[in-house]
């Protein structure tokens, strides 16, 4: 195993198979990528509500790579192990005008610049239980928000030519912002490009499902991944994952996603693919796997505001397997 390092100036904003690996690797090799913040560095600690007047838009939301795996192939999946998840001492909320599922009720601009109280422990088992730390939303009221870092952009190039934008999430990834991929969890997705050309960006302290305000705790952060090249994994079209319970001890979940612009369509694609997973991996026909998903899967808006496309996933608990 050898481990990287991708330098926070090498980013790009746009999903495309054409831009050069910034980085060649092996499979099994382990990467470290240096992120800026969503504003691509554009917010500061000593940022007000007016710097959001003077934002570049088209430099939002930039990801660090491409990282060519090899061996990698269209068709095969790229295993994506979160192995630490460092954030920056400080992180910020805003409501963008125009941005956010609420938009047209939250016209004017908003900005929360946090401080984030960590336990210097980004890779450990105090990480992987989501004991990372804490920020006060506010103190005086009592009021503190758990952190639990996570990078949400993440994302192969797409096989289709041409520069697509990093704002909306895609079925080869991008911006899932997906909170249960912290440190412990492992995300699976379809490449479609030879050598898979991964990136990473958009540092999260903590967000909740859905980030509905369209800002979750925008970061800086430095996250430690590992990848692996997969054959065997076909029914792997949209991304897949497998990540740790906070709330649960060593509960593990499998999850699978349905990526689109209808959000009906992406909750029925989202059953959909757990179901093929339940037939690959565990036997069941249709009918039985469809039935488990009714009684054990639930169901979740992991990202609901990046236009046009929603992620809905479907978790179902590992623990429910006696036999793996």
């Amino acid at each position: 195993m050898s481990i990287h390092t991708v330098k926070r100036v090498q980013c790009h904003l746009a999903w495309d198979n054409s831009i050069p690996p910034a980085l060649h690797v092996q499979s099994g090799d382990t990467v470290t990528f240096d992120c800026l913040d969503a504003s691509n560095g554009q917010i500061t600690p000593a940022s007000t509500r007016s710097a959001l007047a003077s934002l570049v838009f088209a430099q939002l939301d930039q990801v660090n790579g491409p990282v060519h795996v090899a061996g990698a192939a269209p068709g095969d999946t790229l295993r994506v192990d979160v192995l630490a998840a460092d954030p920056a001492p400080w992180g910020w909320t805003a409501c963008i005008p125009g941005f956010g599922l609420l938009a047209d009720e939250f016209p004017e601009p908003a900005l929360k610049i946090w401080a984030l109280h960590t336990h210097g422990d980004a890779q450990g088992e105090r990480a992987r239980q989501g004991e990372y730390g804490y920020a006060w939303f506010d103190e005086e009221r009592g009021i503190r928000v758990p952190l639990r870092p996570f990078a949400g952009e993440m994302g192969v190039a797409p096989a289709e030519p041409g520069a697509f934008s990093t704002i909306p999430p895609y079925r080869t990834g991008g911006n899932i912002d997906t909170r249960h991929l912290s440190v412990g969890s492992t995300l699976y997705l379809p490449v479609g490009v030879e050598g898979a050309l991964f990136s990473i960006g958009d540092g999260h302290a903590a967000q909740g499902d859905g980030e509905v305000c369209g800002t979750a705790i925008e970061t800086p952060m430095k996250v430690t991944v590992r990848f692996t090249v997969l054959k065997d994994k076909p029914y792997v079209t949209t991304p897949h994952f497998t990540a740790p319970n906070p709330h649960a001890g060593a509960e593990e979940f499998y999850g699978t996603t349905g990526v689109g612009p209808d959000i009906r369509e992406a909750t029925r694609d989202a059953v959909r693919n757990m179901i093929a997973f339940l037939g690959k991996e565990h036997g069941l026909d249709r009918v039985q796997a469809y039935m488990l998903c009714s009684v054990a899967g639930d169901l979740r808006m992991h990202e609901v505001v990046d236009m046009p496309n929603y992620v809905i996933g479907m978790m179902l608990p590992k623990s429910i397997f006696l036999r793996s």
